[in-house]
């Protein structure tokens, strides 16, 4: 889950493939010294939603809220940016106890959302693997109800803590994914105290994905404000875990890190609800049109196929 940016600082110091795209589709007008450089781009518009609407889209990290504009909200962002399936949670907080009666009433909402929106929703379940038998459970409540995979998981539990092997087994059963939380804005060598205990860093999956070569783990948030560089490393030789790109830190040059050191069969296009950023770097990454059309959609709809759920 990402913090709200700021949009003027956002349009300042972002590339310009997505300051182009943000000043299209919010419709800004050029009053105002912020958005001074908005004509130098505006002949380019046309073409570059062109560019954006052209690629099918299946958004691999996406939420819903118990809020009032949830989710009418993401539909509306997905529109504009011919997102065709969001793959949704409601993820636990992260110092809370994740008590079965939380999971449930997040799961209840993804489930209230899927049926709402049959056809743009894909839903995910939030568990917590320390209540073993409730999460058993509802794993089979949530399957029945439609949904493709878990996540996003969060720091209740470590992803290669003992506790999580039966969840993963059950998974590996139903040839479906588990998206896990990872640590976001914090050094790799020195986690900051505000981080929970429990937070997943690369390593975690890289020895948990070891354990469990059957399973496929997606290792959330490259662009959530970690150290993007060393994850990238660390997970390269871990062929089952997939990452996505999601996040408001874009940094420059990030998606074609990662593509070098993880592969283009492994990267999953996903926004974290930071949509315009999410599409933004993927056009201002140097990709090819294969490669672009896997990360944007292939990659997450080969996955769903292994448990026969994918978009048609």
């Amino acid at each position: 889950m990402q913090k709200k940016i700021n949009r003027r600082s956002f349009v300042t110091h972002t590339v310009l493939s997505s300051a182009g795209l943000l000043l299209k589709i919010q419709g800004v007008q050029e009053n105002s010294g912020s958005f001074a450089n908005a004509s130098l781009h505006k002949e380019n518009e046309p073409a570059l939603m062109k560019e954006v609407m052209k690629y099918r889209k299946i958004d691999s990290h996406a939420h819903v809220y118990f809020s009032a504009d949830s989710p009418a909200s993401q539909i509306d962002f997905a529109d504009r940016l011919g997102i065709e399936r969001l793959v949704i949670s409601r993820n636990l907080e992260p110092f809370s106890g994740g008590t079965p009666e939380e999971f449930r009433r997040c799961n209840d909402l993804v489930i209230q959302c899927m049926k709402a929106y049959p056809n743009r929703f894909l839903g995910t379940m939030v568990l917590n693997p320390t209540y073993r038998e409730a999460s058993l459970e509802e794993i089979k409540r949530c399957v029945d109800a439609g949904m493709v995979g878990a996540g996003e998981l969060y720091n209740q539990v470590k992803i290669n803590d003992p506790a999580f092997y039966p969840i993963i087994e059950k998974f590996i059963d139903l040839k479906m994914i588990l998206l896990m939380h990872s640590a976001i804005g914090r050094s790799r060598v020195v986690l900051d105290a505000g981080e929970p205990p429990n937070i997943s860093l690369p390593e975690d999956f890289v020895e948990i994905a070891a354990r469990y070569p059957e399973a496929m783990f997606q290792f959330a948030h490259t662009a959530g404000g970690i150290d993007w560089e060393y994850a990238c490393k660390a997970l390269a030789n871990s062929p089952n875990v997939y990452v996505d790109i999601s996040g408001s830190n874009n940094e420059a040059g990030m998606i074609d890190f990662a593509l070098r050191h993880i592969g283009e069969d492994r990267l999953l296009f996903g926004c974290d609800n930071s949509f315009y950023q999410g599409v933004g770097h993927m056009l201002a990454a140097n990709l090819t049109e294969i490669q672009r059309r896997k990360i944007f959609f292939d990659n997450y709809n080969a996955i769903l196929k292994k448990s026969g759920r994918h978009v048609d």
